[in-house]
Formats: structure tokens, C-alpha cells, sequence
């Protein structure tokens, strides 16, 4: 779990990326959540669209796309999610 002041700093750093994962009208399918992460792997702190969700399905997706990735949600606004999951850089 992130503290609130990691999630400040994540919100901050989110504040300038644009989306790199965009979930399409067949939902969170098991290669939207293989390309996040992949896009996790690479940059950590990723944005991910969800146009085509209802805001109900929004939630469900994403509280889905981060059991699945092992990631946290740093926040939800609108259309788009801002998740972390920290490098292993081992």
C-alpha cells in the first residue's frame, strides 16, 4: 500500500504522462492486462484510458487491472487510472 505522501508525489510525476494502455469495447481482456504490465516493467508509474467503461466498470477494472499486475492504484479521475508497481531492479 502506497502512504499518502508516496501517492502525492506519484500524482505529481503521473501529472504530465498520457495514457499508454487504453482499454477498448471488449473490456479488461487478458492482453490489455499483459500490456500493462509490460508497460509497468518499463516505466513504473503508467496512465491507462478506459473510454469505452461505464463508471461503475471503471472501478471494477481497475481494482482488477491491479490485483492482476500487482500493482497500486494511485488515483482515478474520470476516464483515465494512474497505477504504480515498483521496478525490481534485481
Amino acid at each position: 500500500m502506497l502512504s499518502p505522501t508516496e501517492r502525492k508525489a506519484l500524482k505529481a510525476r503521473a501529472h504530465k504522462l498520457e495514457p499508454i494502455v487504453i482499454i477498448g469495447a471488449k473490456g479488461l481482456t487478458d492482453d490489455v492486462v499483459k500490456e500493462v504490465d509490460l508497460a509497468l516493467k518499463a516505466h513504473e508509474l503508467i496512465k491507462v484510458r478506459a473510454p469505452a467503461l461505464e463508471r461503475d466498470m471503471r472501478e471494477v477494472a481497475l481494482k482488477e487491472l491491479c490485483e492482476r499486475t500487482g500493482a497500486d492504484s494511485v488515483q482515478s479521475v474520470g476516464k483515465v487510472f494512474v497505477i504504480f508497481r515498483k521496478r525490481d531492479d534485481a
